[in-house]
């Protein structure tokens, strides 16, 4: 009996799911590692605002397009629909990447790019996440959301392969970046292939009737906006979330961080590649994991890794620059065991016939924190380059208290 309940939690949608999903990372990773070296050639005579020009771009790219995602999921649930936000969403991402190709003009059409690609982020998110709940067991949901985080994870893998590839034949040998800005024309004309045949897997996708109860005179239920009638655990995790938020700064600084300790672009991005290929391999077992021994516990232990990864991205040195090699994958294994079972815990315990605004909550909320996360870092990396990482260790460990001794759910 185990096995074929097993085998009903990859269902046919989640497996369709995944592989748009797939194509959406092969496309949105074959660019996003070269992000921070393109606005730093863009910005060549202003180097000095780097660090605080990132951090705008990806703050107010994640932190706007965030407040979309539960104004979506309220939206999903009231039309009982998931498909068609979903379909618009991803399409919507694909294509912004085609204002990449004005950021000659300026810095602001990277911001605009990468806005409107969270937008459809936005769109797409919480009906996404809600189709994969209601497509699966209740009993197999961590392995489900882990199946798709593992997806992700695998197409953002062959992405930063590509992305290294391509990144050898135009890289200038002195500058150990790319040659001119022409270069990166190329790669994201490229990369705007696989985002639209990730598109075109939605289109089989079979809902299924959203099985909701009836109010007098056949009225459906309203989704629940207000966030105060929800479960208490639910209403902490949330709060959680935020604080945790607060120190996890875009991966940009992560990668600009990599390179100032003196290792080169396409060294970074294999680096990248192994973080993806860890998370990639082990979300579905991580998620399988929480299926049995709770949630909560695993995200207590993915958040103290984090901590620990932060705090020594920190610390590592250029003479010490060689254990972003052993850090890198560790990075992957938190977010193996945190991406998809955030979601998991959020769809257990959220109120049936608002599941989707629940989990677009959960993303806002996120959302909401990576504006001030990201400008944070982008000050404190001016000032000192270790002291976000340093930062976002000590907000993490602020998390961990909290689940361990406020949220009381672990199932």
């Amino acid at each position: 009996m185990q096995n074929t309940g097993e085998k009903k939690a990859i269902t046919r949608n989640i497996v369709l799911t995944g592989f748009t999903s797939f194509f959406t990372d092969v496309s949105s990773e074959m660019i996003y590692p070269l992000l921070q070296a393109f606005v730093s050639m863009i910005m060549v005579s202003k180097k000095a605002l780097l660090g605080p020009i990132l951090g705008i771009i990806e703050g107010v790219a994640e932190s706007t397009a965030s407040l979309l995602k539960v104004f979506f999921g309220y939206y999903s649930d009231k039309i009982q629909n998931r498909k068609t936000p979903a379909i618009a969403g991803y399409s919507t991402s694909a294509l912004a990447k085609f204002l990449l190709l004005l950021s000659s003009f300026g810095w602001y059409f990277v911001l605009l790019a990468r806005l409107f690609d969270r937008v459809g982020k936005g769109i797409r998110t919480a009906p996404r996440d809600a189709l994969i709940s209601e497509s699966t067991p209740k009993e197999s949901q961590g392995k489900a959301f882990g199946f798709h985080r593992g997806m992700d994870f695998a197409g953002a893998t062959l992405g930063a392969l590509i992305c290294f590839f391509l990144v050898l034949q135009f890289m200038d040998p002195i500058t150990k970046t790319l040659k001119d800005l022409n270069s990166f024309y190329t790669l994201f004309l490229i990369s705007i292939i696989p985002a639209f045949i990730g598109v075109i897997f939605l289109f089989f996708i079979k809902e299924k009737k959203l099985q909701i109860v009836q109010t007098a005179k056949n009225q459906k239920p309203k989704p629940n906006l207000n966030i105060r009638q929800y479960d208490k655990n639910l209403q902490i995790f949330f709060l959680a979330q935020l604080i945790f938020t607060l120190g996890n700064s875009s991966n940009q600084f992560l990668l600009l961080r990599s390179m100032n300790l003196g290792h080169a672009l396409p060294t970074v991005i294999l680096m990248y590649l192994i973080f993806n290929l860890s998370t990639s391999l082990l979300s579905t077992g991580f998620g399988s994991l929480s299926d049995r021994i709770g949630r909560k516990k695993l995200l207590i232990a993915g958040y103290g890794l984090y901590a620990v990864v932060y705090i020594a991205f920190g610390f590592i040195s250029h003479k010490t620059n060689s254990l972003l090699w052993f850090f890198w994958p560790l990075y992957g294994i938190y977010y193996a065991m945190t991406e998809g079972i955030e979601k998991a815990f959020v769809s257990d315990i959220a109120p049936k016939d608002s599941k989707a605004t629940a989990l677009g909550f959960y993303h806002t909320i996120v959302g909401i924190g990576l504006l001030p996360a990201s400008i944070i870092a982008g000050i404190l990396f001016s000032l000192i380059p270790s002291a976000p990482f340093l930062f976002g260790g000590a907000m993490a460990f602020v998390t961990v208290i909290i689940l361990c001794f406020f949220v009381k759910k672990n199932d």
